[in-house]
């Protein structure tokens, strides 16, 4: 599966450099080239998936010789796949998915849209038995309203095939408005391709988001759409024993329980026993996770990413189990992280007599230990500037325009400002119910392996990011924080900038006011309760914005 991710990654990478050359999406030699190791690697797992892991298959010695005779870039851009990544997207649920495709008269024609799509497609075409490559489009445009430009013979190929079979177009989402899987729709519709003939192969059986054109909309709501569910094919299958648990059954020990689903806010029942006290979460936004009873004990399993994606966090969760900064972390399993759940451990908002100067100087050392080992390559995460500019609009969004403009005193700061940034992978979810405290007084933190590279403006920052969260968190008055600032500074080596720390604060609160009031309008409709949380959560970062902070709910 690694292998099949990294070449649809490089298949992209070739495709999309071709395509920003040409400004189009052609047909030639080199093009197609690019397509045969996903493609061999894609039948190899549907191999291995129907085996059970026992029949692999090989990848013929010519696809390698041909994608070495090509003249390649010395440099090409490669997009995060993100359903590998962050949203348990496994190539498995397309296999399954496309399964019913050799039931149709003649094999389908398959069209994956870049990038991720470039290797399910190879997937869906794998499942399909279809003896041809799939094609690969990358839509372009306004975000909500792409559209396709190919090169006219790759057009007057693709048009020929799909007149005489099915088409089956292949990517993650829909997203916000559904407009790639539109886009190939629309371009073959508009040639005379019937809409019965359409398959959409999407990642979820949901419907548009809310930016989609209302055609789109109701073409959606008729589409023949082929999905697989990861819970029906990897936790509770119909023929045998849950896969998930065979996966990590050499790290934990034979399962004595079913698997409990505590995804999606679900494992605040475990932590929090009156829902008064939950927290509020983006449900929608959360990893995979189950809580599994075991022979050897009690385990979260975790999300943390498929091939490099989560091999990448196994490390760094690696480095901070062994430091004691988290949960003893047992290994990793076919994408899922395997962590010891903490029986008797209570989240900081519940854990009554906490010390104070212990929390900042335990905070601290976490912080520092970041900040020295986990240091990040220049150019990963939002500039200065880009966070001004955030900061100015989501203020001027909810506090007006007099608020916003307050911020202006910073322009020409920023560039002075930015030379002081020394970015790392900072922990941007210092929220207190991440923080556990053992029936020792210890404490430890969750969630802290990728929110660095998590969906939104932020990625790395300067560790002053974190002490700023933390402090607007934790409740620390200014004195804590100065003296959070000193830990950091011992723990790292490194000095914290004061005007990067006064900085970063209103961009910090500003942020996570636009990510609670824009999660709260999410779920306004499907979980209103959940919804109510976030505007409450949303209303103390605008007060803090508009006046002090308040001291620690459990303090």
């Amino acid at each position: 599966m690694a292998l099949l991710i990294e070449a649809g990654e490089l298949a992209q990478g070739l495709l999309d450099a071709h395509f920003a050359e040409r400004r189009q999406d052609e047909l030639d030699p080199q093009s197609m080239a690019c397509l045969a190791l996903p493609q061999a690697l894609a039948r190899a797992l549907r191999n291995s998936h129907a085996s059970g892991f026992v029949r692999y298959g090989q990848v013929p010695d010519e696809v390698l010789d041909t994608l070495e005779s090509l003249e390649l870039p010395e440099r090409v851009t490669l997009k995060m796949p993100e359903g590998y990544a962050y949203d348990a997207l496994y190539p498995e649920l397309y296999l399954e998915a496309a399964r019913s495709l050799r039931l149709l008269p003649r094999p389908p024609v398959v069209i994956g849209i870049r990038g991720i799509g470039t290797s399910l497609a190879c997937v869906v075409s794998a499942a399909a038995a279809t003896a041809a490559p799939p094609f690969t489009v990358r839509p372009e445009g306004h975000p909500f309203q792409r559209t396709l430009s190919l090169g006219p013979e790759l057009e007057r190929e693709l048009l020929a095939r799909a007149r005489e079979s099915h088409v089956a177009i292949v990517d993650e989402g829909p997203g916000l408005s559904g407009s790639s899987f539109g886009a190939v729709a629309d371009f073959l519709q508009d040639r005379c391709i019937p809409e019965d003939r359409l398959l959409f192969f999407p990642s979820h059986t949901g419907e548009l988001g809310p930016m989609a054109s209302e055609p789109h909309r109701m073409r959606w709501a008729r589409a023949r759409r082929y999905t697989a569910n990861f819970d029906a094919l990897f936790v509770h299958p119909s023929d045998a024993r849950a896969p998930l648990l065979g996966w990590v059954e050499d790290l934990t020990g034979v399962a004595v329980a079913p698997l409990v689903d505590i995804g999606g806010g679900a494992w605040r029942r475990m932590l929090f026993p009156d829902e008064r006290d939950w927290p509020a979460v983006h449900v929608q936004q959360e990893r995979r996770k189950y809580l599994l009873l075991a022979e050897r004990g009690t385990y979260l399993l975790k999300f943390a990413g498929l091939g490099s994606y989560g091999e990448k966090r196994l490390m760094r969760a690696r480095q901070l189990s062994d430091a004691s900064l988290t949960p003893p972390l047992e290994g990793l399993r076919h994408g899922f992280l395997v962590q010891r759940w903490l029986e008797g451990a209570r989240p900081l908002p519940l854990a009554h007599g906490v010390d104070r100067a212990e929390l900042v100087a335990r905070v601290g050392a976490y912080l520092g230990f970041r900040a020295r080992r986990f240091p990040a390559e220049p150019g990963r995460g939002a500039s200065l500037a880009k966070l001004w500019e955030m900061a100015r609009y989501n203020i001027a969004q909810v506090l007006g325009d007099g608020h916003a403009e307050a911020l202006g005193v910073w322009a020409s700061r920023l560039a002075p400002l930015s030379a002081e940034v020394r970015r790392v992978e900072t922990d941007n979810k210092p929220h207190a119910w991440e923080w556990l405290v053992l029936p020792d007084g210890r404490l430890l933190k969750t969630d802290a392996v990728d929110h660095h590279e998590a969906h939104d403006l932020i990625g790395c920052q300067d560790v002053a990011w974190d002490v700023v969260g933390a402090a607007v968190e934790l409740g620390l008055d200014a004195a804590e924080q100065a003296i959070l600032a000193e830990y950091v500074e011992r723990a790292s080596g490194h000095a914290v900038s004061a005007a990067l720390l006064d900085f970063y604060r209103p961009c910090y609160l500003a942020f996570q006011l636009g990510h609670h009031v824009m999660a709260a309008s999410a779920l306004e409709e499907v979980v209103p309760e959940e919804s109510a949380r976030l505007r409450r959560a949303a209303e103390r970062y605008t007060s803090l914005l508009s006046g002090p902070a308040p001291t620690a709910s459990f303090a």
